[in-house]
C-alpha cells in the first residue's frame, strides 16, 4: 500500500495506564489497532483500522501520552469523522486501551 491510498493523521495519543483498563505492556511502531469514532446504547457503531506510526523511541508504554502518525485507508465512510481538534478512541478488542486527538490531517491527492 502506498501513501497515495492513505490518509494521514498526525494525533496525540494517550494511552489508558493497566489500572484504567489499559494495556499489560508497551506495543511498538505499526500497531494496528481499532479506532472508535462513536458508541451507540449497545456498544461500538463501526470500528476502523489504522496503524500507529513514531519515531524516536521504541515502545510506547500504558498511560504515556505522545504525537504519532495514524495512517488510515481512504474510504468514503471515515471521512465524515475527520477533523482537527476531534477526539476518538482507540480499541483492542472491546477494550478501550486510548485515546487520540486529531492535530493535522492530509488527505491523498485526488486523482
Amino acid at each position: 500500500m502506498n501513501n497515495s491510498e492513505l490518509i494521514l493523521v498526525k494525533t496525540r495519543l494517550k494511552m489508558r495506564t493497566t489500572e484504567e483498563g489499559g494495556r499489560e505492556t508497551g506495543f511498538i511502531s505499526g500497531l494496528r489497532p481499532n479506532h472508535v469514532f462513536e458508541y451507540s446504547d449497545d456498544g461500538l457503531l463501526r470500528t476502523y483500522i489504522g496503524d500507529i506510526q513514531f519515531e524516536g523511541q521504541e515502545l510506547i508504554m500504558p498511560g504515556e501520552e505522545k504525537e504519532v502518525l495514524v495512517r488510515f485507508l481512504d474510504h468514503q465512510s471515515i471521512r465524515k469523522y475527520l477533523q482537527v481538534g476531534r477526539t476518538w478512541w482507540v480499541h483492542e478488542g472491546a477494550r478501550c486501551t486510548g485515546e487520540a486527538e486529531m492535530l493535522e490531517i492530509k488527505f491523498p491527492a485526488t486523482k
